[in-house]
């Protein structure tokens, strides 16, 4: 008998000075103000409970516990089927599972790079971006304007209007100014005199007029004076749109079914700020960013618990089902998944322990100014206690609420792995 403590006394000393003196210690601290020298019983606990910050941390916990825990275990079922019916599993199960060997700072900031509001930096909006401009190749060109103000009028924000209508047959030049070098295109086209007007046409060109190294010749086309292609341009009569065009790479377009004098107009839209993504991490979208991050990272480890489950199903009841003249879909559904159940519910409970107690990836991935919005119990606590508050009587109140939400779920999780051992 005294063995056996001799051999336990190192172990229990451990548990007590790193898990049960934190837990006692955090416990005493909670009824106490931030400097620990006034009792204040449960005051801080109902200043937690009236705290706004608080509450949306709270409401963020909520969001990760019903969302990330589902969607990591569906994700590592799916991969888990799909790794034993391809030829490459193997390989794929490396792709999935590598990510668990990042660790949270590290996925933090690649995420924090992957969804940088910059195309040029950040792979997300690079793709959303170039997705849009497949579908969207009006040229865009913020900021410019008429270099002539008496012939075009108005703003950029409502667009430029011909002060005097335009007969068919007019050839027309709109010179303009004030365009950002970096949305030319890599190598710019050398604007060209415009085409001859015919009889219900309006031709033109409409170019930078702008000649590196000074000189050159205002309103005039000069040699090295560049293009602007993608700019539309439009014939309005009494307030309807007859006809429209967009500037070639040479910067020369043609107004046709002009049958009347019409008002030349360019409208607003080429002059918007060009489409740069999406916030990800605005606050809006900076919860759903961060809880993708956490799937990426955790779906490897789904997989592998799950696939492990399914190596152990016999056989024999899947084929026997397809015997049965069951398809693939039945099979999944109806004997699969239900042989799976203990498994997945292990997942899943792990995942939601996981989940509650988040703090890494929120922490580095969230920019300051959504910070609020991406709030977590963990992070809140944090802040409350080290993070500029020195409130450490706030802090440990929110740690031992922290730590009565994961105990339910550890308690299950204990008392399932105590019965598959009998």
């Amino acid at each position: 008998m005294w063995l056996v403590l001799l051999f336990l006394a190192p172990a229990s000393a451990l548990l007590g000075a790193l898990v049960l003196y934190p837990i006692g210690f955090s416990i005493w601290r909670s009824l106490f103000n931030s400097t620990g020298t006034s009792f204040v019983g449960l005051d801080n606990y109902a200043r937690m409970f009236t705290d706004p910050s608080t509450f949306t941390a709270l409401r963020n916990n909520v969001i990760w516990v019903l969302v990330a825990p589902l969607t990591v275990t569906v994700l590592g079922l799916i991969f888990a089927v799909l790794t034993e019916r391809v030829r490459w599993g193997t390989a794929f199960k490396l792709m999935v599972f590598m990510p668990m060997a990042i660790s949270f700072l590290a996925a933090g900031i690649i995420f924090r790079v992957v969804y940088d509001q910059d195309p040029d930096r950040g792979v997300a909006n690079a793709i959303v971006t170039s997705v849009h401009d497949i579908f969207s190749s009006q040229g865009s060109y913020p900021d410019t304007r008429p270099r002539d103000a008496e012939f075009l009028v108005g703003s950029d924000t409502a667009g430029y209007t011909s002060a005097d209508p335009v007969e068919p047959g007019t050839t027309i030049a709109l010179p303009m100014l004030g365009v950002d070098a970096g949305l030319l295109p890599e190598e710019p086209v050398t604007a060209l005199e415009p085409e001859a007007a015919e009889p219900g046409t309006i031709s033109g060109t409409v170019w930078f007029d702008f000649t590196r190294g000074g000189g050159g010749e205002p309103g005039q086309i000069d040699d090295s004076e560049s293009a602007l292609p993608g700019m539309l341009v439009q014939a309005v009569v009494d307030g309807e749109v007859v006809g429209e065009a967009t500037s070639d790479d040479d910067g020369r377009f043609v107004i046709e079914g002009v049958d009347s004098a019409a008002t030349i107009t360019l409208p607003a839209s080429n002059f918007s700020a060009p489409f740069r993504g999406v916030s990800w991490l605005g606050p809006g979208l900076v919860t759903p960013a961060i809880i993708v991050a956490y799937v990426w990272m955790w779906a490897g480890f789904a997989m592998v618990l799950i696939g492990a489950g399914l190596a152990a199903i016999s056989r024999d009841a899947l084929e026997a089902a397809r015997i049965d003249g069951a398809n693939e879909w039945q099979v999944f559904r109806y004997i699969t998944v239900p042989l799976l159940a203990p498994v997945l519910t292990v997942v899943l409970v792990t995942m939601i322990i996981n989940v509650l107690k988040i703090f890494d990836l929120v922490y580095i991935i969230a920019p300051g100014s959504s910070a609020q919005a991406a709030n977590v119990l963990a992070v809140e606590m944090w802040s409350v206690s080290f993070g500029g508050g020195q409130d450490f009587g706030m802090g440990s109140a929110l740690g031992v609420f922290l730590f009565l939400l994961v105990l339910p779920a550890m308690i299950f999780n204990i008392r399932r792995f105590r019965q598959e051992q009998r």
